[in-house]
């Protein structure tokens, strides 16, 4: 099947038609749709100011006044649940878009070239994959100091190499079929045959892989936030917010740690869902 195909309206109405028989997918699409205005419109739609002390009573039950209730500093949950979505997200976002892009280029540039650039790139990419996402973004933040930056940073160059290898057998399998040497025999230059015809037949595979490393990137940069080596206080970073309410929990007041722990796993498992529907997709709109 042509990229014009897929793009004249099989796949969006495939879409459509598994969306109506696919109930999960419409409340992930719910649910991420929520995320995302959270992420946008979260400061505007805070009720109070997320770092006011004394909003409320001290590690106060939820409350009309207060819906998630209060922290051990009485500060609104709910508005520091909402100020928090916008880092809590784009974040891991940053981290799947330059993984991506950077994967995606080396994995075509292998497949096409070949020969020692495919050599190089391989031994390069099983480097990089040796270590450790967490273990990588934990030396970058002792090496650069605390915050974000280095650790989104960190874990882009960590998720290159799944991107990578997903992209380069991809490349491979559609630079060898039929159409791609009809192509050459037409005498269609090498650049409209990358960018035209092999990029677009790529798409859909990195999309789906996007969805899964952007599950992977906001669990890793919340453990780290967790840890204290990511977003710091008094920011109210899903991680963050995480990690200070664990003396909350013996004390019978969960909701500090338990809000943003909840949107973190909704939001993961919304995210994996559209992929793996994105995935069945692409794979029945190719047949």
């Amino acid at each position: 099947m042509s990229v014009a195909q897929l793009a004249g309206g099989r796949v969006p109405a495939l879409a459509r038609r598994m969306a109506v028989r696919d109930p999960l997918l419409i409340v992930a699409g719910i649910v991420i749709l929520g995320i995302v205005t959270m992420a946008v419109f979260g400061g505007l739609l805070a009720p109070y100011d997320p770092n006011q002390l004394y909003a409320g009573p001290v590690s106060a039950a939820p409350s009309p006044a207060h819906p998630m209730g209060t922290d051990d500093l009485g500060r609104d949950i709910l508005s520091r649940v909402l100020a928090g979505a916008a880092p809590s997200v784009f974040a891991p976002i940053a981290v799947v878009l330059a993984s991506s892009l950077l994967g995606s280029a080396i994995a075509v540039c292998a497949a096409w070239f070949g020969g020692w650039v495919d050599g190089i790139s391989s031994r390069l990419i099983e480097v990089i994959f040796a270590i450790p996402g967490l273990v990588l973004a934990i030396l970058a933040v002792s090496m650069f100091g605390k915050g974000l930056i280095a650790p989104i940073v960190a874990l882009s160059i960590a998720y290159i190499p799944i991107v990578a290898r997903l992209v380069r057998t991809a490349s491979q399998r559609e630079l060898g079929t039929p159409y791609m040497a009809a192509l050459r025999v037409q005498g269609v230059g090498s650049a409209a045959i990358c960018f035209r015809h092999l990029v677009p037949a790529l798409l859909p595979a990195v999309l789906a892989q996007s969805t899964v490393g952007f599950g992977y990137a906001m669990l890793d940069l919340a453990a780290i936030s967790f840890l204290g080596l990511g977003a710091q206080p008094p920011s109210s970073d899903w991680g963050v917010m995480i990690a200070g309410g664990q003396p909350s929990l013996l004390t019978g007041a969960p909701e500090q740690s338990m809000f943003p722990a909840l949107l973190v796993v909704l939001t993961v498992l919304s995210v994996n869902v559209l992929g793996a529907r994105m995935t069945a997709w692409a794979e029945r709109a190719g047949r």
